[in-house]
């Protein structure tokens, strides 16, 4: 079934009636088309993170999953009519097993990393920023492409603080899983 009329507010349950060919998000209610398609470049990076995380995470708790995968955030027993807040970030980390169900996460991922798009710079840095410190989401990466960086923020004290930019070159920690290091290089090549 295609997207309905609009209508105030829209729940987990409508969106599970919606075409799978969309790749849309809900946020508080609201729409957040995904489209266009995420460029080359994007695409790039994505293989790489998603590469050297799921090497990392093998026969480990933990697990890397990345888009299209639904993550429910502030969920707390929730019924799927009230659940409001869809995403689909790029990499969502899970190292509960019992938040993830056949549907995709069912609570707040460990840490989750979006990838900037010219489209997407505003979604992801304020909208989603404010939702996954909201969802307390231990560890939140903006990966940009075009200029080879990465930010990262850590909740401490339940508030996201910022850790700095990393660009190609350097080698970084992932809090998360601390065993790990990524060579910027390696993600950017």
């Amino acid at each position: 079934m295609p997207i309905p009329n609009k209508k105030e507010k829209y729940s987990y349950a409508d969106y599970l009636t919606w075409d799978e060919g969309e790749r849309l998000e809900l946020i508080d209610g609201d729409i957040f088309n995904m489209s266009p398609a995420p460029s080359r470049r994007h695409q790039q990076v994505l293989r790489e993170l998603s590469t050297a995380f799921s090497i990392f995470l093998r026969e480990k708790e933990c697990e890397v999953f990345f888009a299209p995968f639904d993550v429910r955030l502030l969920v707390d027993n929730k019924q799927d009519n009230d659940i409001n807040n869809v995403v689909q970030p790029d990499l969502a980390i899970v190292c509960d097993q019992e938040k993830l169900d056949d549907k995709g996460c069912n609570g707040s991922p460990d840490m989750i990393i979006e990838i900037l798009s010219p489209a997407s710079i505003k979604l992801d840095r304020w909208i989603k920023y404010q939702l996954y410190e909201e969802a307390k989401v231990k560890e939140y990466w903006l990966v940009d492409p075009v200029n080879e960086s990465v930010e990262i923020y850590l909740l401490i004290d339940e508030q996201y603080k910022f850790q700095g930019v990393f660009t190609k070159g350097e080698t970084i920690s992932v809090h998360t899983l601390p065993d790990l290091k990524l060579d910027l290089d390696q993600v950017f090549m």
